[in-house]
């Protein structure tokens, strides 16, 4: 995929992991594992992309859990600004997308 081409690893600080990790009960590393697992569905998230480009990612961590993810690119690192477990709908799409793009 294009935009990961340039990505030189992932760049965290101590409030995000805490956030994510407090507030949703996901580590830094699922997030991680997302990035390296198939299949995964990204899209611009140009509803809050008002002052970067942010995108979204529906992925599974190593050991199956479906994560929804937001994150951003900055000076060619994954920088993760949200990360949650799918929702029903997310599910749905995520297995939708997959369906569609699996070639027979």
């Amino acid at each position: 995929m294009e935009l990961f081409t340039r990505i030189e690893g992932f760049d965290w600080d101590s409030w995000n992991i805490n956030k994510n990790k407090e507030k949703h009960i996901v580590t830094f590393a699922e997030c991680e594992e997302v990035f390296f697992n198939s299949p995964i569905v990204v899209g611009e998230d140009k509803k809050h992309s008002s002052s970067e480009d942010r995108h979204y990612m529906l992925g599974k961590t190593d050991s199956g859990r479906l994560l929804f993810i937001v994150f951003t690119i900055r000076k060619n690192k994954i920088r993760v600004i949200s990360a949650r477990d799918m929702s029903k709908k997310e599910r749905g799409a995520y297995h939708e997308q997959i369906e569609e793009n699996t070639e027979v």
